[in-house]
């Protein structure tokens, strides 16, 4: 390959401007840009942990257009450095790829699982959470009130406390 053609690397002293401008990309609804930036910072600084956040929500926004984001933000959830964070990044995976679903038409019951599994994200991530911080309790909210809002519900047959669970 050309190496005219070969990527480069940032300072290290270029990544706060480089993660300003990448947030800034996420919010002109540039989510590529925003990506690419946070892939040059990490190349720098690996488990820079902004980086990895702009990372992934700039990801998710490109759940309803590029269908392998899904699996490479679950990759990159995992690399946060906290529980707290990893919970909670998981049920913004979770919900942001329900709410792709329905703008895309997909199954009903399919987003419905997966805001329900979102949901149980949010509620563990909530006991871990930082004082003064309701970030999982104000997106749990939204997902009951998407998902009562949009009439959702699971094909799974509802099983009573009686039944015992299948294996």
């Amino acid at each position: 390959m050309d190496t005219k053609l070969s990527l480069r690397t940032i300072r290290p002293g270029a990544v706060p401007a480089a993660l300003d401008k990448a947030r800034q990309y996420r919010l002109l609804n540039e989510p590529e840009q925003a990506e690419s930036i946070c892939l040059d910072i990490l190349e720098v600084q690996p488990q820079h942990p902004e980086a990895l956040k702009t990372l992934i929500m700039a990801l998710t926004d490109q759940f309803a257009r590029r269908s392998d984001c899904v699996r490479r933000a679950r990759l990159r959830v995992a690399q946060l450095p906290g529980e707290y964070e990893r919970l909670y990044f998981h049920g913004l995976v979770l919900e942001r790829d329900a709410r792709a679903q329905l703008a895309k038409g997909k199954s009903a019951a399919f987003a419905h699982d997966l805001f329900m599994e979102a949901i149980s994200f949010y509620e563990r991530a909530e006991s871990l959470r930082p004082e003064d911080n309701d970030e999982p309790i104000l997106r749990r909210n939204s997902c009951l009130r998407t998902l009562w809002a949009e009439g959702l519900e699971s094909l799974r047959p509802a099983q009573s406390e009686d039944e015992p669970a299948l294996e």
